[in-house]
């Protein structure tokens, strides 16, 4: 503080500082200003010029810095700080006047109380700024943060601050997590990978699931979830699971792309390279179509029409005329922009589909009510995997093929979602025999090796003979225990008993590529296992048969030619070799409770 208020100030904070006597500092000051005002009166009038003061009450830079001069006497190393708001001034006339009439104190300065200062600079704060009012007071409480509610915001609305999102599992387990409002599905996926400890393979997605109007879609990553949310209809909801085929086309275009749809292959009569291929699909300079034949279920009648269709970029036409390209015999049925592409999960029995490969388009802004709905049916899966790749691509084009690559180029990044690196004493590890009296290390290789594969096969023995299961026949039996083989339950590809049609349903749900499996207790033989497994988008069924052999119980998929002691080392064997299946066993089935 400046001299003046230093001399006019101090009292009251040292009265203050005893803790006796309660002083009004506002009070003090007030009388403080009306003797200083007094004074001041008597003293201008006796000045040929009065020192102008500021409206709050400080005077000039340049009478500032003349009271310090001459009273303070700051110190040297002080003096930089303390002259810095005005330069020194050459004295004038009219401070010499003032010298020979012997006024040399400092003008008296009106001192305005602090408390009082504080309310006219809030009051002028508040009154300079317009009032804005809340454009969405629904969504906030006083006593929590924003709950967002499905339909509450419009899609495409900037949003800030978080919001309480709950997710769902395949067993119909629920989990609430409180996201910001630019979390994309692959943030969140990732963040529900690190929060169930699962394998994070950037195969997860967030799956948007209408339950009454049957339909579902994957989200796009770099999809906001509360976007989408916003747009979802109160009975909706998210469901975290597996998708493999969500970027497998870039992998194997020639498998989802058929020549006899792609329009450019018929028009050239030549074999698409798959990088030209790609290259066609992801350039918004080139026009690439898709055609061929689909059945449309006709708005408000449950009747279906086979036409024949047209994909551009520009939305789904069909012709009215046969195989018509002309632009007079086109009618659109579908943007691509305002739209998204669904999968109908209950074809036949809500629609009565001709064929079990039905999906949907649905339009961003409906209400979701069923005449709003374009439904569609294809006649093979190829051809429902066809469509539904290409309408992805035609919308987002390049943002497909870039949200591909980012996994693979954060595998150089170290993240905190991502698994912890091995330390440099895990690295130094050796392999060790405690066989004798004392340990010693296995310098040769090869007997590591064995040393490992022996160990391997102590901890199968040991947990055979330690793992039991109870089952449980009311009806029949009651209580009965069975000494059984059960350390395949805990992994991940074990479905237990599961029916046919229930694990046709996990195969179609995570992506119907080649290799994806799953393992379930047959429903003809209680003894006996099934591999389910999918090969060029179809699904296969193989029995695995229990045999005995010396007194030991053995497991084999062909007929006893090779055994395996238990599921896991034949689930083993048959991803490194492809044996008698149509191919090796590459993606398992997994489904995660949250």
């Amino acid at each position: 503080c400046y001299g003046q208020v230093c001399a006019c100030t101090c009292y009251p904070r040292r009265f203050g500082s005893q803790g006796k006597d309660d002083v009004d500092l506002e009070a003090l000051v007030n009388d403080m200003n009306s003797s200083l005002e007094s004074l001041y009166s008597t003293c201008s009038s006796q000045q040929t010029e009065s020192t102008p003061l500021l409206h709050n009450g400080q005077t000039s830079a340049s009478h500032h810095h003349h009271h310090h001069t001459q009273h303070n006497h700051p110190r040297q190393g002080q003096q930089s700080h303390v002259l810095g708001h005005a330069s020194p001034e050459p004295p004038s006339s009219t401070s010499a006047d003032a010298q020979q009439t012997g006024l040399r104190r400092s003008q008296p300065m009106h001192i305005l109380a602090v408390r009082r200062l504080q309310e006219e600079e809030q009051q002028l704060r508040t009154s300079s700024l317009p009032a804005i009012p809340n454009p969405f007071p629904e969504l906030c409480s006083p006593a929590s943060s924003p709950v967002l509610s499905p339909g509450s915001l419009p899609p495409g609305e900037p949003s800030t601050g978080n919001y309480i999102v709950k997710i769902f599992s395949e067993d119909g387990m629920g989990k609430v997590v409180e996201i910001p409002a630019d979390m994309t599905a692959r943030d969140l996926c990732q963040l529900l990978v690190y929060k169930s400890h699962c394998v994070d393979d950037n195969t997860w997605a967030l799956v948007e699931h209408h339950p009454l109007l049957g339909l579902e879609r994957c989200l796009e990553d770099h999809e906001l979830v509360v976007q989408v949310q916003a747009s979802m209809n109160s009975d909706s909801r998210f469901l975290f699971r597996k998708n493999y085929a969500k970027y497998e086309f870039f992998r194997n275009p020639l498998t989802f792309f058929p020549e006899h749809m792609v329009a450019w292959c018929q028009e050239t009569s030549r074999t698409i390279p798959p990088s030209q291929l790609l290259q066609n699909f992801l350039a918004t300079s080139s026009c690439p179509e898709i055609q061929g034949y689909l059945y449309v279920k006709e708005v408000g009648r449950k009747s279906w029409k086979k036409v024949y269709m047209f994909l551009r970029r520009s939305g789904l036409y069909c012709s009215t005329k046969g195989t018509s390209k002309e632009p007079r015999h086109l009618q659109l049925l579908a943007d691509l922009e305002d739209s998204n592409i669904f999968t109908v999960i209950t074809g036949k029995k809500q629609h009565g589909a001709p064929t079990d490969y039905e999906f949907c388009i649905k339009p961003n802004k409906g209400r979701g009510e069923l005449k709003e709905l374009r439904i569609l049916c294809a006649e093979d899966e190829q051809g429902r995997t066809c469509w539904m790749t290409a309408f992805r691509l035609f919308k987002y084009g390049i943002v497909l093929y870039q949200n591909y690559k980012i996994p693979q180029q954060r595998k150089t990044l170290l993240s905190h979602f991502s698994a912890p690196v091995r330390s440099v004493s895990e690295n130094s590890l050796v392999a060790m025999d405690f066989s004798g009296r004392i340990g010693r290390v296995i310098d040769n290789p090869v007997e590591a090796q064995s040393a490992a594969m022996e160990e391997g096969h102590a901890w199968r023995v040991r947990h055979n003979l330690l793992f039991t299961v109870i089952s449980v026949n009311n009806a029949r039996n009651g209580l009965q225990r069975i000494s059984t083989d059960v350390i395949h339950i805990a992994q991940l590809w074990f479905h237990g008993r599961i029916t046919r049609e229930e694990s046709h349903r996990i195969i179609h749900q995570q992506g119907q590529v080649d290799g994806l499996f799953l393992l379930r207790v047959s429903q003809s033989n209680p003894k006996a296992f099934v591999l389910t497994l999918c090969h060029h988008q179809k699904i296969k069924h193989f029995q695995i048969l229990p045999c005995e052999e010396d007194g030991q119980v053995f497991f084999s998929l062909d007929d006893g030619a090779t055994k395996f002691t238990d599921l896991i080392q034949l689930v083993e064997f048959y991803q490194l070799n492809r044996g008698v299946l149509p191919c090796k066993l590459k993606h398992p089935c997994t489904v995660v409770a949250l």
